[in-house]
């Protein structure tokens, strides 16, 4: 590729934006491997918690992007104090959202771990987890809009430092609650709520320092508009993966198995995308914000070109190592069998997963919600059929994949479309409330 003006920005702001990603999976990978040495039951019940918060925490990302997008136009229009006022309502929003999932969490933890699968002991520790962990939520959805306030204003060093701390804190803290106070399970929880209400506290500290405003609803009301977009699109997507899941868990084991490996695969490759997402969300909200939809584009295309490269590489390197990655995750020969069964598609996927990576990114950035939301639901709707006839065709866990990608595929067609136009270059920062 051609070096490019917007090379250096856009991986200034990509790099540090992966770190940040990549500690969220890492500090899981810790957390599991802790209370994994206490036994089987220990470590089935936070499966089953950790996939619970997990999932509910995802569904409201969009206190980081919706963020980052809205702050982002006012930051390239030169209105700092503006966009820091609108990170101070993001910050007051999430903790509102914060305790919201605590007052619901708490009360409902038994029927979530039930409506999971967990049964006796398994179930007690879960629901012990779950409640206790909960408790954290208030300060991690207070990280979650600190960082989209920092990255809209390109200050994408802060919320790493701040992630490496605080996991680095959560680490020290379950080994001392888990083996030398002998807490078990709950001291896992503890660690990890002491751990979120620091980093929450940091974030909330470095918000007061760039400017400070009680709750406005006039502020609050056009997050929540862009919010409840994401919202819906984030939960289409998440719904679209757990209708695999569940149709598979249908199917057998073995497939179920390597659609797992495959979909971890996925999440982990997503995070580099993710990261050029992030570039892409900041620097066209900026672009556009200083009224430059000429620079925006192009610094897309950019993006999009990057994207398409990374995935590229990562199918090849997929497609290369076809039979020695499965076996990495399992012995198991029917697992592997299956796994070989979709491993093309897999890898043949991730081009076109990186240009809908990227394009996701510069929508959002754009401020285009609306019509993300509306087109991840089509996409929803094209793949949930398909999956649900391979399920009743017996067209087994290929079938499944087959479904995936046209989901991709249909995303890629609409976002694609919508970037050709120029409906979603709209410049200008939103007027002050």
């Amino acid at each position: 590729m051609l070096r490019s003006p917007h090379d250096k920005r856009i991986f200034a702001l990509a790099v540090p934006a992966l770190g940040a990603l990549a500690a969220e999976p890492l500090y899981v990978l810790v957390d599991t491997a802790i209370v994994g040495h206490l036994g089987t039951t220990q470590l089935a019940a936070l499966a089953i918690a950790a996939t619970v918060l997990t999932t509910a925490f995802t569904v409201f990302n969009f206190l980081t992007y919706g963020t980052t997008a809205h702050v982002a136009r006012m930051h390239g229009a030169g209105r700092d104090g503006e966009a820091a006022l609108v990170g101070s309502q993001a910050l007051w929003l999430s903790l509102f959202i914060g305790l919201a999932l605590v007052v619901a969490v708490v009360p409902l933890a038994p029927l979530a771990v039930r409506a999971m699968g967990g049964q006796g002991e398994i179930a007690e520790q879960a629901t012990l987890y779950l409640r206790l962990a909960a408790l954290g939520a208030p300060f991690f959805m207070l990280s979650t809009a600190g960082q989209g306030y920092l990255r809209g204003v390109e200050d994408l060093r802060t919320p790493l430092k701040i992630l490496v701390v605080a996991h680095a804190v959560n680490v020290v803290l379950e080994l001392l609650f888990v083996y030398g106070f002998g807490w078990g399970l709950a001291g896992s929880a503890w660690g990890t709520v002491i751990a979120q209400a620091g980093m929450g506290a940091a974030f909330v500290a470095v918000q007061r320092r760039a400017g400070w405003q009680r709750p406005r609803w006039a502020r609050i009301r056009p997050l929540m508009r862009i919010g409840s977009h994401i919202a819906v699109r984030t939960s289409a997507l998440l719904g679209s993966f757990l209708v695999a899941s569940a149709v598979l868990a249908r199917v057998g084991p073995a497939s179920l198995g390597a659609h797992q490996i495959a979909f971890q695969l996925f999440v982990f490759l997503a995070l580099v995308l993710d990261a050029l997402a992030i570039a892409g969300q900041v620097m066209v909200g900026g672009m556009l914000g200083g009224g430059d939809a000429a620079g925006a584009r192009a610094a897309s295309l950019r993006m999009i070109g990057w994207s398409v490269v990374a995935g590229a590489a990562f199918g090849l390197v997929l497609l290369a190592l076809g039979d020695v990655i499965p076996r990495a995750f399992t012995s198991d020969e029917a697992v592997i069998a299956q796994a070989h069964e979709i491993w093309w598609i897999f890898a043949l996927l991730m081009p076109a997963n990186g240009a809908v990576f990227a394009l996701d990114g510069i929508l959002i950035g754009a401020g285009d919600t609306r019509f993300l939301m509306w087109g991840m639901l089509s996409a929803a709707a094209v793949y949930v059929p398909v999956a649900l006839l391979a399920l009743h065709q017996g067209w087994g866990i290929r079938g499944v994949w087959f479904g995936l990608a046209g989901l991709i595929l249909v995303r890629l067609a609409t976002c694609g479309a919508r970037f050709a136009g120029s409906r979603w270059a709209l410049t200008g920062a939103p007027a002050p409330s």
